[in-house]
């Protein structure tokens, strides 16, 4: 049993337990990473099962800035050493999965990180501080847990004998298993279609099967939806091959005698009529789901999106658990199917705000902040500086903001990524400014190939509201008023500099609402 107890025990060495460690190990917390396997990033060592990651690496973007780099880099954590970027690892756009284990070692052993491996937890309880239990029967306290661990179990649709199929974690990727068979894969995400198109070439029939419409990245700007490079299978269908998207509930799922399969499928388009379709083999890629059972009843966290992921406040912290916090892809029931919570760009930035959290809560330490004069002119210039460079607020967007606090002594200050939605301290009650990049309400309902509706003119910042695309939005919070929002018109480059289409805009409204604030 450890003889000391710890500031913060961090469950899990994937990408964001060592982002989160690196600040922990930076800011001299007292803390320990527990791994269950030999090594950091155990899931990229099994998923995805064909190796290639839909996250993109982009080395080569013209710019000299490394803060705007990340916004082409969406594999890198943040790290003081300036070398310590995924970029120096594959040249690939889209890289292979055993790339990215071999950074996250690199990472961990660079940046000294203190971690047990070997060390399964499998049990937290909280007699007083947090105790966690590892398999091999050692124990440690801790005032404070950060669960890091992903989303490890399979999550299984309530189908009357789906535990006959395959899942997505242990079926065969060997194309050669599937030699003239009729397979039919049950999800509409990347996993389902990057299993369906490695089928294409030995499959007989291909069939993927979901009560919901395939939803295409490039439309809905959300990244875990199908993404173009997995996308072939849709092209082979549209062309009138043998494979198919069947929309509609798997009713059941019945193995036979022969070790085939009957499928009941209930259509969606034609009223729920239903067919009993013939297979050899069924895939369940369903996608993830948080494992809670090693908490014990006095700590267990409530949870979310039909029990996937943990429930959490704007502080990434449990919202009937106080200081059992979260980092990592299982923050995503906060910007579920809309942000970039589950991925790497998006939750390096998640635990870096939840860090400066913990800091500020518990150790005193104040949210970085730097002093600008209250005049609209130069917030107006601070505030176009910021959206014109920032990686957080473009990753993150609609879900991280910088803000501004007018202190009323002529000053204000201006504070980096924290959630939009955080309340109290360091934002205070007297009201603030809040600066997102967010795309336009209706934006994934527009074909954004539509050159008629797609975007509005880059010149029109009256109708900049109106804009479907990233832009960065301003808005004024003021206890008991309404908020006052901003937009700036949207730009095909990114670059908000215009003095009189973007900046002069901006300036008014600042002027407009600082006028309001109660001296």
């Amino acid at each position: 049993m450890a003889d000391h107890t710890l500031d913060y025990l961090v469950i899990g060495a994937g990408p964001a337990g060592l982002q989160l460690g690196h600040f922990l190990h930076r800011a001299g917390r007292s803390h320990l990473i527990l791994e269950a396997g030999s090594g950091p990033g155990q899931f990229f060592r099994t998923f995805p099962r064909h190796r290639t990651l839909i996250s993109i690496n982009k080395k080569h973007t013209g710019w000299q800035d490394p803060e705007l780099n990340l916004r082409m880099d969406w594999n890198s954590l943040l790290s003081d050493e300036p070398g310590l970027l995924f970029t120096r690892y594959s040249d690939r756009y889209f890289p292979h999965a055993d790339d990215m284990v071999r950074y996250l070692g690199d990472f961990a052993e660079s940046c000294g990180l203190p971690i047990a491996y070997g060390s399964r937890v499998i049990r937290v309880d909280r007699p007083d501080d947090f105790r966690v239990t590892t398999q091999d029967g050692r124990t440690y306290r801790a005032r404070r847990v950060v669960v890091a661990t992903g989303v490890t179990l399979p999550n299984i649709p309530p189908i009357p004998g789906i535990e006959t199929a395959d899942l997505y974690g242990t079926a065969s990727t060997d194309p050669a298993d599937y030699l003239g068979q009729r397979v039919l894969i049950i999800g509409k995400g990347n996993s389902a279609f990057e299993t369906a198109d490695n089928l294409v070439e030995t499959a007989a029939v291909i069939h993927v099967a979901g009560p919901h419409s395939v939803r295409m990245a490039w439309r809905t700007h959300y990244v875990g939806h199908l993404r173009a490079v997995n996308n072939s299978l849709l092209d082979t269908y549209q062309l009138k091959s043998q494979n198919a998207l069947l929309d509609g509930d798997i009713r059941r799922i019945e193995r036979q005698p022969d070790g085939t399969f009957r499928v009941t499928v209930a259509f969606a388009r034609v009223n729920e009529v239903t067919k009993d379709i013939p297979y050899d083999r069924v895939i369940v890629c369903t996608g993830f789901r948080f494992d809670s059972s090693i908490f014990a009843d006095d700590c267990r966290p409530e949870t979310a999106i039909n029990g996937r992921f943990p429930a959490l406040t704007p502080a990434y912290e449990s919202v009937n658990v106080p200081e059992l916090y979260f980092a990592g892809t299982i923050t995503q029931s906060r910007d579920f199917k809309r942000g970039t919570s589950g991925f790497i760009h998006g939750f390096r930035y998640g635990v870096r705000a939840l860090h400066r959290i913990m800091e500020a809560r518990h150790h005193g330490v104040p949210w970085p902040a730097r002093r600008l004069p209250a005049d609209p002119a130069a917030l107006a210039a601070a505030v176009i500086e910021r959206v014109n460079r920032t990686s957080a607020l473009w990753q993150q967007f609609g879900l991280l903001a910088d803000v501004i606090v007018l202190d009323g002594d002529g000053t204000a200050r201006y504070l980096e990524e924290l959630p939009h939605d955080l309340q109290g301290p360091p934002i205070g009650e007297r009201g603030h400014f809040a600066i997102t990049l967010e795309y336009g309400p209706g934006h994934d309902q527009v074909d954004p190939f539509d050159i008629e509706v797609a975007r509005i003119s880059q010149s029109d910042s009256a109708r900049a509201h109106e804009g479907h695309y990233l832009h960065p939005v301003v808005r004024h919070h003021l206890p008991g008023r309404p908020v006052a929002a901003h937009h700036v018109t949207e730009n095909l480059e990114n670059e908000w500099d215009s003095p009189e289409v973007h900046v002069e805009p901006l300036r008014a409204f600042l002027a407009a609402r600082t006028a309001r604030v109660p001296a």
